[in-house]
Order: structure tokens, then sequence, then C-alpha cells
């Protein structure tokens, strides 16, 4: 019986784990090819024989999406599967389009079929678009399991975008496996807010694995989501979190309306900051769509050590990359905080953009007058840094969430913002969870 040809359309996550789980081992497909998206110099790579199994010798070759009719009539494909998230649902009916119009059959895959199962139990934060702040809802989850004494790992979505078979399965506990594993600037920003909180994370490639070896010291799993991507382990308790600050994506785009469809709990977040019509329009939504969810409402306060030193200053704001890029903000905290502080001037860094930076800028120009912090590689990294110190400016004010200063040591003071989950009023994430903390019989 001949093979089915398929083309797995991804941007090194989903794709990968979707190939694992279903396509590597099964003999009715033949997997020809993936292509890349999104993400920076990940096209043009090889998926390895180490994981692509026995029945792929030779590995399989990654292209840029833009070649995809090419591929796609190169490789005779019969199926090409949508492996990656954060997208509009406009933008996944064009996408199909070009693919219905090349001859294939367009295929989205379902949780059922790319889920793992665990032998402990799995909470999943996920989000209905990237930046509404999965990050600190997990950390909330995170110290209410582990002031009930529990053992927590937390597994991250996949971020692999250096040597794959390196990275099958990552174990992230201090700051010496940060610089050991060569993490991006993306990967820092999810790993380090653990570790300074002594909490264990993986990550990696391979999930299959990663989740046997956190099983090994783990009372619960908590998948941290990435993106607005469905989780890669079946759930116990599903957690949502949605963005009033871009009222309706919480059902314009995919796969977050399939997250928010699923959720046990939503969290409504930043309703401090976000116009009440719009934390008015997101809970209308959700309500009917999921209408058996709990809601849970939340604040993100920010917080900086010294705000006297934004005061009256010249401010070059530094936000969350991912949020910006294909997350669709203008503007994150930081422009919020500097701001509310009373900054003399946001300082707009794109006139001194370098290199990639300004690339970012002219392939996303909804963005304000902020800087994303880009680093999937040593080259944007160094480009990041003369970014800043090019753009005359009294202080930086980075609102990643990682300290940005000591990683790039440019030449301007560094001034960092901080930002955490509150819940506000009841039900709250304790009672969500409150089924899940009782001691193990």
């Amino acid at each position: 019986m001949e093979r089915i040809r398929v083309l797995i359309m991804g941007a090194a996550g989903r794709d990968f784990h979707n190939f694992n789980v279903f396509y590597r081992d099964n003999a009715a497909y033949e997997v020809v090819a993936f292509t890349a998206q999104q993400i920076p110099n990940i096209a043009g790579r090889m998926y390895p024989p180490e994981l692509a199994g026995s029945l792929y010798p030779e590995g399989i070759s990654i292209y840029p999406e833009e070649e995809l009719e090419a591929i796609i009539d190169r490789e005779r494909v019969q199926q090409a599967v949508l492996a990656y998230s954060d997208v509009s649902h406009e933008y996944v009916m064009h996408l199909a389009s070009r693919v219905l119009a090349a001859g294939p059959d367009f295929v989205l895959q379902g949780p059922d079929g790319t889920m793992l199962t665990s032998r402990v139990p799995v909470i999943s934060v996920c989000a209905a678009r990237t930046g509404a702040g999965k990050s600190q809802t997990t950390r909330r989850v995170v110290d209410i399991l582990r002031g009930a004494g529990k053992r927590v790992v937390v597994i991250r979505h996949p971020m692999p975008y250096g040597d794959l078979a390196a990275q099958a399965c990552q174990r992230f506990a201090s700051y010496d496996d940060l610089e050991r594993h060569e993490v991006t600037i993306e990967e820092r920003e999810e790993y380090e807010p653990h570790i300074e909180r002594d909490t264990v994370v993986y990550a990696g490639v391979d999930y299959g694995q990663i989740l046997a070896s956190a099983e090994k010291e783990a009372d619960v799993i908590v998948w941290d989501g990435g993106n607005n991507d469905l989780p890669f382990y079946r759930p116990n308790l599903h957690i949502v979190v949605v963005d009033p600050h871009r009222a309706g994506h919480e059902v314009s785009h995919h796969p977050g309306e399939a997250n928010v469809r699923m959720a046990d709990v939503v969290v409504v977040n930043k309703v401090d900051t976000a116009e009440p019509d719009a934390v008015l329009e997101v809970r209308e939504n959700v309500r009917r769509v999921n209408p058996g969810a709990m809601v849970v409402e939340a604040a993100s306060p920010i917080a900086i050590a010294d705000p006297a030193a934004v005061q009256g200053k010249r401010v070059l704001v530094v936000e969350d990359g991912p949020t910006l890029t294909h997350g669709g903000m203008a503007y994150g905290a930081g422009l919020v905080a500097a701001r509310r502080y009373g900054a003399g001037e946001i300082v707009d860094p794109r006139p001194y953009a370098v290199g990639s930076i300004a690339r970012v800028y002219a392939q996303y120009g909804h963005m304000g007058p902020i800087l994303p912090a880009m680093g999937y590689g040593e080259q944007q990294v160094r480009e990041l840094r003369e970014t800043i110190e090019a753009t005359p400016c009294d202080v930086v004010l980075v609102a990643t969430p990682i300290d940005l200063g000591r990683l790039l040591q440019a030449n301007k003071p560094m001034l960092r913002l901080t930002y955490s989950l509150q819940e506000l009023g009841r039900p709250d994430l304790e009672d969500a969870l409150r089924p899940l903390l009782a001691p193990a019989s």
C-alpha cells in the first residue's frame, strides 16, 4: 500500500510534536518535508535522523513556508498539515486556500491524536493569544501547589532553535543549565523566572521522553503553554488566559478559540488596565462559547524597584518579543509603566534599529515606539544590544521576564519591570485547584 505523502507546516514546536506522536512510526504516512514560519533562522535545517526514527534514516528537510506551492508540486504532497499557532482564523483559511488550490488536503490535527497521557496529574496553562499572561499564571499555580506540599515540575512548550538532536530532552534547574544549553532570549524569558523560584523546568523536542523524565520527580506536572497552542499532554485541569486588551481575539484566532472552548477555567487577566467594556466583551464571548467554564478575574500589577529613575527621563522601553511580533500587540506592560511613572519622553528606537531588528520593524509595522527583545541567536542578541546603545535615552526600562541587563551588558542603565498575577474576588485559582490539592491516598 502506497504511503500518503505529507507536508507539515510549522514553527519548530507543534510541528515536531505532531510528527513524533502521530507520524514518526506510522507506516501509512510519509512526511516528505516541514516548512518553517514565524521564527527566524529555522528554515534550511534538517529534522535529524536521531529524532526522525527508522522510517526516516536521512532525516527530513525543513524549508521556508514561502516555497509552499513549489514543495507541494515537487514532493507530490497529498496532505498539508497546519501545525503552528497564534494566527487569525482568516490567516488559517488563506493558507488553506493556497494548499487546496495546489491540490492536497488541508489538515488540522486535534487533541485526541496528539496529546500524550501522563501517569501523574497535569495542569495546563494556555492562552487565547501570546502575551495574555500565561507565565505569571503558571507561577501562581506552582506557588499554590507547592504551598500544599506538592512536588511540582514545569514542562514548557518547545522552543528548539539550535541543535535539535541535542535538545531532545532538556532539564533546567540552574543558571548554569541556561548557559550549558545556549538558550535564546525567548527561552530565557520562559525558563529563568521558574529557576529563580527553584522550580525545575523541562523542554526540548521529544515530549514523550520529556514526560517520562519529569514524571520521576513530580507529584504534579504544570504544562506552561506557548503562544496560544493547545497542550501536548492531556490535562486534568485546563486553565486558559484571555486578554481584554485584545477583546474579541479569544474567538478569532487559532487555536486560541479551541483553547477557550476546551477550558475548565478561564482567567480574564489585566482587568486593572483594560477598558471595562472590553472586559465585559471578553466575559460574554467566553460565556457564549464555554458556559460551563469557571471564570477568574485577575490583575497584572507591575512594579519597578526605583520609580524615580523613570520620572522625567528619556526612556527606552523594551518589551517581550513574541508578544509584539506574532502576538500582534503594539505595546505592553513596559509602555504602560513608563507613562504611569512619569517618563519625560518615550524614545522611539526605530530610527536606530540595526540589522535583523530593523527587519523585525519592517515585517511587523503595527508596533509602537518600543523595542522588542528579539534574540534568536548570537548575532541578533548583538544587534539588539547595538540598537539599545545607539538609541539616545537616559534609562532602558526592561519589561521582559528576565534581567536583560545581565545578558546584554549594554552601555545604558537598565531598570527591570516585574509583573505578577493577582486574582480579584472569587472564584480564584485556589478554588480551581482545590480538587488536586488533597494529599495523595
